[in-house]
């Protein structure tokens, strides 16, 4: 039991609601617009959740085997930090890992394709393939793009842009430019929680070499750039919904922007790094019910308008 929890505690659930905010926008988008279909959109969040699985053994293992992941490091200790679980039984939980997104993603593929698509079907396998590398390659590996300060961007891209959008056009198959504003928007915020989570291990990082634009910012600098995450997303979500001919039933959302707006506030108060550790599932949390408000908007206003 202890080692299943162990391996529960590994898998980081805190960050999973946080994974599927993009496919939520996404999957909401496309029932607004009527090419919604179940089967795919549960498909879609096992996928993720999969893919954020794999991304979190993965990262526990590449900063374990590093030893960035020490007792210098404020934030909870990691499974192979603290020796409940081997380096070797998290490769291999890596690997099988790796198998199963793998799985997951060809039978979604093959769902919405089938053989009759084959274009669309290499793409999405070339997009699912690189959603894998880029899982297992953030702390993974002499080239690990975490420790060369692009994590914020692949979170940007992989949480944010490739999610709303490709869960859309596996609906759709088709691009709705549209989505552009309110994808950045989970992507930003995507980025803002893993800033949040580079803050507060700024020291302990640098220690380890591992480069972060946090730590190459610095901690003054890295509270702007944190800042203009934040509020730069809550923008592109309400210019989002001035765009779209949407109902007075979207600013129900905004509910979302309150408490991300406390949070800078404590934000800029702060100065022991301790103190941003609860703020990681705060944002993260904000985040999933931005994608929940935004989600029920637009069921409601499909209703309304039908």
């Amino acid at each position: 039991m202890a080692h299943l929890k162990s391996w529960i505690s590994a898998s980081r659930l805190r960050t999973l609601p946080l994974s599927i905010s993009g496919a939520i926008v996404g999957s909401s988008y496309a029932y607004f617009l009527d090419v919604f279909d179940v089967s795919i959109f549960i498909l879609i969040i096992l996928t993720t959740l999969s893919f954020q699985i794999l991304s979190n053994l993965a990262n526990d293992y590449g900063d374990g085997v590093k030893g960035t992941d020490n007792d210098s490091r404020i934030g909870p200790k990691r499974a192979i930090q603290s020796g409940t679980i081997s380096a070797k039984q998290m490769r291999l939980a890596v690997v099988l890992n790796a198998i199963i997104s793998g799985v997951l993603a060809l039978s979604l593929i093959l769902l919405v394709f089938g053989l009759n698509q084959l274009l669309n079907a290499l793409i999405f396998m070339v997009l699912g393939g690189l959603s894998i590398y880029a899982a297992i390659s953030y702390t993974v590996g002499k080239s690990a793009y975490g420790y060369k300060a692009l994590g914020d961007l692949m979170v940007y891209i992989f949480f944010g842009l490739l999610s709303v959008f490709g869960t859309f056009f596996l609906f759709a198959q088709h691009i709705d430019f549209r989505l552009f504003l309110p994808a950045s928007s989970i992507g930003l915020l995507s980025a803002a929680v893993l800033n949040l989570n580079n803050m507060r291990d700024l020291d302990s990082d640098q220690k380890s070499n591992k480069n972060t634009l946090a730590g190459y910012l610095g901690p003054k600098n890295a509270k702007v750039y944190h800042f203009s995450l934040v509020l730069l997303a809550i923008i592109l979500m309400v210019i989002f919904q001035h765009i779209v001919s949407f109902s007075k039933l979207m600013f129900v959302t905004w509910i979302a922007f309150v408490p991300l707006l406390f949070h800078l506030k404590s934000i800029y108060y702060i100065t022991n790094p301790k103190a941003y550790d609860p703020h990681l599932k705060l944002v993260a949390l904000s985040t999933f019910v931005l994608s929940l408000l935004f989600a029920s908007a637009l069921i409601l206003e499909h209703f309304y308008t039908v």
